[in-house]
């Protein structure tokens, strides 16, 4: 299909779906991996601190493989296309490395961090990059229909929470039906790896690469200075990845914390699979049912805006009666609903990023600006993640391979604050940013634009 005809029509609907169960199958594997830490605290015995040290010091040395593999993207060169050989070539690696991320050796607590650091970036720095990265940029190389773009999104956010759903629900109890061990993790763990990389080969086989410029393939390669310049001077991109970070951090706050909150305040840590499963639920629901209308009447910025605002407001209501179980179900309820309409675009944002980059400075950057913005997502979860487990250790939690202790009443006041407040800093940060957000409206104007230089022959 050339450039011309893939602009004139609709993805179809088969596309979508296989579009989209490429994260269902990346959110199989990390919605396990959202209970890592407590995997490494109360089953591995490893102590918070030294957990935190590893996710932090991984994000740092992860962001710099973002930026190498955003440029790999941009250098291949293959039958497949850029982005979309990516996925065939790294989705066996994934779903081995995912497991080795269990196995960790009962021996010194030096070997112990040397093993999970290794293996912790084996998995996300390596695997999990090479992989995710070219599988964003793949949604602005099947079409530069910006609605459709967003369908991608909405598809992909629709779809992509069922692995996680399985993940999370399914993996606490199968741990315990396999002998509530290390184990037992080993072993589900390896389910879900197989469960993902038959998901990767559909989302492959089904997805094709329809976009091509014949003057981006004709123009000398630009070098890696100037193309890092034009990304640092797109304003829309930092927006972007600001939105993707804040999602990042409100799912490290919640994956992290209410596991903890699940088994100190309500004495049943399975039931945080039966919370994760009630917010899950509705966001889909409200993903499918609500926002394709909303986006249709008002646009991303607005929709997203609104459902920010209301999602801050309905948990300053939570924050009545945090120590309630039911009010814990409704501040779950609160957020899969009003995040849900920016959660369903999130990457329509980085979509129209790349059209304003070549309207702009020229060029098009689909790999730079996919990997820029998970640079971001990732440092601010490694940070975030760094910074909960930091504030645990700091308030006395106790970590145990056993999981049989009593943790100090600091330590609970702490996962209660820590869940209690830590949402409210993110509501208002992206706040701010799409305030600052307007793209959307002068996106028409830019699409005139780039289609009268390109009938020239130009960028």
């Amino acid at each position: 299909m050339n450039n011309a005809q893939a602009s004139s029509g609709k993805l179809s609907w088969t596309t979508r779906v296989a579009y989209g169960l490429g994260d269902t199958a990346q959110n199989v594997v990390w919605g396990a991996m959202s209970i890592l830490t407590f995997f490494y605290t109360d089953y591995a015995g490893i102590d918070a601190s030294v957990v935190g040290l590893v996710m932090l010091l991984s994000r740092c040395f992860d962001g710099v493989s973002d930026v190498i593999m955003g440029f790999l993207v941009e250098k291949t060169n293959s039958k497949w296309g850029k982005s979309r050989p990516w996925i065939l070539w790294t989705s066996l690696p994934f779903a081995i490395s995912i497991v080795l991320i269990y196995t960790v050796p009962q021996t010194t607590s030096a070997l112990q961090f040397a093993y999970i650091f290794v293996t912790y970036n084996l998995c996300t720095t390596v695997c999990y990059t090479a992989l995710n990265l070219p599988y964003g940029s793949l949604s602005a190389m099947m079409t530069r229909i910006s609605k459709e773009r967003d369908m991608l999104s909405i598809f992909r956010m629709a779809l992509s929470p069922f692995g996680k759903i399985l993940a999370v629900s399914a993996t606490l109890p199968l741990i315990k039906v396999f002998g509530d061990n290390q184990l037992a993790w080993v072993k589900v763990m390896s389910i879900w790896a197989v469960l993902a990389l038959l998901l990767l080969l559909i989302c492959f086989y089904k997805c094709k690469e329809t976009v091509v410029l014949e003057k981006t393939q004709k123009t000398e390669k630009i070098p890696a200075r100037q193309a890092l310049r034009f990304l640092a001077l797109n304003k829309y991109f930092w927006i972007a990845m600001t939105i993707w970070t804040m999602q990042n951090v409100i799912a490290c706050i919640t994956g992290i914390i209410l596991p903890y909150y699940c088994k100190y305040i309500f004495f049943d840590d399975s039931l945080y699979g039966l919370l994760y499963l009630v917010e899950t639920i509705v966001m889909i629901a409200v993903i499918l049912l609500v926002c394709p209308t909303l986006l249709r009447k008002y646009g991303k910025r607005n929709m997203s805006l609104v459902g920010i605002i209301l999602a801050l407001i309905g948990h300053l209501i939570y924050l009545i009666n945090p120590m309630d179980f039911n009010w814990v179900v409704a501040s779950c309820v609160i957020r899969g609903i009003f995040f849900a309409p920016l959660c369903s675009v999130i990457f329509g944002f980085f979509g129209d990023c790349i059209e304003y980059s070549q309207w702009k400075f020229h060029v098009r950057q689909e790999g730079l600006i996919f990997s820029g913005g998970s640079v971001g997502t990732k440092i601010g979860s490694g940070v975030t993640s760094a910074a909960l487990t930091g504030l645990l250790s700091y308030a006395g939690y106790v970590s145990s391979a056993s999981g049989l202790i009593t943790q100090p009443q600091s330590a609970i006041d702490m996962i209660v604050s820590l869940y209690m407040y830590g949402p409210i800093l993110v509501w208002i940060v992206l706040i701010i940013v799409l305030l600052a957000y307007n793209l959307d409206k002068i996106y028409p104007q830019i699409m005139k634009d780039l289609a009268k230089r390109e009938a020239e022959g130009k960028l």
